[in-house]
């Protein structure tokens, strides 16, 4: 396995050979094996290990016995203690849910503060099927059948080409020792079961399991790059606009595609949507409906569909006090720029104009509300904001992230939209302010 792991590093990964590497170890015949042929090859590495306190004396007992490998090996070695299940609690997730992402968020914090390139763990072949069939089993799309990635950002899994009877048969060879872990023989979870009691059946009627298995990764994963061309094709056409407000797509491009329903998968399926034949009927919906995830929102506006995160309720509390001081103010949505002029010099949605006088600061800037009503300049007589914003044709979003700018209560400005006419300057203004929205 030496000669073999060798080969696969100068041919696949050597970006390892020159690279200051953090291996993430649990104690367990994987990480243990990884650690060893690291070693062998010179690689600069240290070792991470995370103490889930979730076996009490036996969890420190692996703890113990990496620092003692990384004695052993001569490398650094990193501990973390975690209280898992009191992260799990407050978290509402499950204890390996918990578990992961104490892992992962402790390890990129360490590789970031330290300056590591890479962190390896020791997932192989295995492993790889186990993921595919949890997935399989589970529902997912074509990405979720194209198994682990052996690189993935600074995260490596150099062990992804060897099987679990490889690296037991190379303990045995070597004599090396490591740490089982008895909730590994639990049929308690997905993985166990399917490792202990689907797996080997499958190998029985496939000796060469895992071999087929990796040519069907390969496979599905040449036709995932053609569905990622052809994704990429049609976002090319259907994206109108993507901003801090969200991504707003063209309706008739999804019209056009023979199985829009495939599309619209791949494109929204990371936003917590799964009712997708619903999100198929809003192509021909009436503005105004939408379906909603636990995160994100997909509207139907006229001839749109928007994507966009689920509306921040503490926003509409916020309110953004302006002085007579005040030169530069950060809004949510951009910044003002507040100036006093000699005259007008050029108009523009962006640029209020006012009379100095006709305010009394300090001004006010909040989302509008039901019940607002301004004057819009040009205009004798006054006009709710909700007509107004009806009219305009605004979007649920649009309205949602909608601010006014007003002085006792009264609205100067619906900020980059249009301006009230009892503040506007005249022939007998004396000073003018102009405030500009810059997003």
């Amino acid at each position: 396995m030496y000669k073999d792991f060798k080969n696969h590093i100068e041919n696949k990964l050597s970006i390892l050979k020159e690279s200051k590497l953090i291996i993430a170890i649990s104690g367990g015949i994987d990480s243990v094996v990884l650690a060893k042929l690291c070693q062998s090859l010179e690689l600069n590495f240290a070792l991470a290990h995370c103490n889930f306190n979730l076996r009490a004396k036996e969890s420190d007992k692996d703890e113990a016995f990496v620092v003692a490998l990384a004695e052993q090996l001569e490398v650094e070695v990193f501990v973390q203690n975690f209280d898992t299940l009191a992260y799990a609690d407050k978290n509402k997730c499950s204890i390996q849910m918990a578990a992961r992402e104490l892992r992962y968020d402790w390890f990129a914090e360490l590789a970031q503060q330290l300056n590591y390139d890479y962190i390896l763990t020791a997932h192989h072949a295995d492993d790889n099927l186990e993921t595919f069939l949890i997935n399989f089993t589970r529902g997912t799309g074509l990405n979720g059948l194209t198994g682990i990635p052996m690189i993935n950002r600074n995260i490596v899994r150099p062990l992804l080409p060897f099987s679990r009877h490889q690296i037991e048969a190379f303990t045995q060879e070597e004599n090396i020792t490591w740490r089982e872990d008895a909730s590994n023989a639990s049929r308690k979870y997905l993985r166990n079961k399917l490792r202990h009691e689907v797996v080997p059946v499958l190998k029985q009627i496939n000796p060469n399991l895992l071999d087929s298995f990796q040519n069907t990764l390969t496979n599905l994963s040449d036709t995932a790059a053609i569905v990622e061309e052809s994704l990429s094709a049609v976002l090319k056409r259907a994206l109108v606009s993507k901003d801090e407000n969200g991504n707003t797509y063209r309706v008739s491009e999804f019209k056009k595609l023979n199985n829009p329903k495939a599309y619209l998968f791949e494109i929204f399926k990371d936003y917590g949507f799964t009712e997708w034949n619903d999100i198929v009927d809003l192509l021909d919906a009436q503005s105004g409906k939408l379906i909603q995830s636990n995160s994100h929102r997909l509207i139907k506006h006229r001839e749109f569909l928007i994507l966009t995160g689920l509306k921040d309720s503490e926003l509409s509390e916020v309110r953004i006090l302006i002085t007579e001081q005040d030169s530069e103010v950060e809004i949510p949505s951009g910044t003002l720029i507040i100036q006093p002029i000699e005259s007008i010099d050029s108009e523009n949605d962006n640029a209020l104009y006012i009379d100095k006088e006709k305010v009394s600061f300090p001004l006010e800037l909040r989302l509008w509300r039901e019940g607002d009503f301004f004057q819009p300049l040009g205009m004798n007589g006054k006009k709710k904001l909700s007509k107004y914003l009806k009219d305009e044709k605004f979007s649920l979003v649009e309205k949602e992230n909608t601010w006014l700018l007003t002085s006792n209560k009264n609205v100067v400005w619906v900020v980059g939209k249009r301006a009230d006419d009892r503040f506007k300057v005249t022939k007998s203004t004396h000073s003018i302010l102009k405030i500009e929205f810059k997003s």
